[in-house]
């Protein structure tokens, strides 16, 4: 019997058939977690098309679309996390590290850009080794280890640009070697019937399909859920705990990366004081696309409706016209509703 195989009984209650297969096939649907934010996402893009027209033209709906690729890049590697059973509260202040090394490296040492986008690369993964690293050595929880580190990096995001470029933002690095090729990697848009699309829209999407293959089709994918469920079982049966929890945090570094990337190309300069709450956001774009707490369970494709959620409504305030003010009372009111309807769904799902 292969590894992977050995694995499944340890991986939880993952997001697959429910125990009671025999029930009728719409309540089987209705206690996936996919389905319920799926429907609540339509919901919510229904109710703001209705509430404000103008989101109706292309160029608005590709601006809906551009908030939610820039907050599911993240969420889908902190679902995956989630899904092995741990936190991230670095990964919003790891955005902009990422972002800062880049623009001060390539700036300061007047180098070719992609410089300082590997350098940048290097350290987002180390930083994402080292929280980890910490957690599987150390046996903290997830939650004291990047707490703490987002405190570190919090304040030497501020504290470095500052001594380095004496102002809280980096220079602009727009005429500088290597930029316009960096742009069109990390910042370009597609023009799709006389529409504008980021390039991030599509990346988001290619690493949803990515992600949902690795959870579903591979061994990998079987440790991911068998750690989130019961790591002492998963050890039991040949799981590579560690290795796992430590490229997933790894993941999560690479994605603030990217993203941090996609920051700097896109507006020239970072400030040096973003970033913080943005954990909070992916972390519950994850939790309303159906990821547990508690791990284990969860999948791919739940973080990219909870993501388009968040989009729909940050964005949908704006063109009705509303107080924006509003927008954190919305996702509030989606996170405890997401949390209340998990519930339910693991109830139902383990109910025989």
């Amino acid at each position: 019997m292969s590894t992977a195989q050995q694995t499944e009984p340890a991986s939880g209650p993952v997001s697959g058939p429910a125990p009671g297969a025999g029930r009728p096939l719409a309540l089987r649907l209705i206690a996936r977690p996919e389905v319920g934010v799926f429907l609540g996402a339509l919901a919510v893009m229904v109710f703001f098309l209705v509430a404000a027209p103008s989101l109706r033209q292309g160029d608005s709906m590709a601006t809906v679309l551009y908030q939610c690729s820039t907050i599911g890049l993240m969420a889908l590697p902190v679902a995956l996390l989630m899904i092995g059973g741990e936190f991230d509260l670095s990964s919003g202040v790891a955005v902009i590290t990422s972002a800062l090394t880049a623009s001060m490296l390539s700036y300061q040492l007047t180098v070719n850009v992609w410089t300082g986008v590997l350098v940048s690369l290097v350290l987002s993964l180390a930083i994402g080794a080292f929280n980890g690293w910490m957690v599987v050595r150390t046996g903290l929880p997830s939650f004291l280890v990047t707490l703490g580190t987002f405190l570190i990096l919090q304040g030497v995001n501020l504290a470095v640009t500052k001594l380095v470029t004496g102002n809280v933002a980096t220079d602009d690095i727009s005429d500088m070697d290597g930029f316009g090729q960096a742009k069109a990697v990390f910042a370009s848009s597609v023009g799709i019937g006389g529409v504008q699309v980021k390039i991030t829209v599509f990346y988001w999407l290619a690493f949803a399909a990515l992600a949902t293959w690795v959870l579903l089709r591979t061994r990998y994918g079987n440790w991911i859920f068998a750690v989130g469920g019961s790591k002492e079982s998963a050890r039991a049966v040949g799981v590579r705990v560690d290795f796992t929890k430590i490229t997933l945090f790894m993941l999560v570094s690479f994605g603030a990366w990217f993203v941090g990337m996609h920051n700097l190309f896109a507006f020239n300069t970072v400030q040096s004081g973003e970033g913080v709450g943005q954990e909070l956001i992916y972390i519950a774009a994850a939790v309303i696309g159906g990821c547990l707490l508690t791990g284990g369970a969860g999948s791919a494709i739940g973080p990219v409706f909870g993501a388009f959620m968040f989009g729909m409504v940050n964005q949908g305030i704006v063109f009705a016209g509303w107080n924006p003010d509003w927008f954190k009372a919305f996702l509030g009111v989606m996170l405890l509703g997401a949390v209340l309807i998990n519930l339910w769904v693991q109830r139902t799902a383990t109910r025989r």
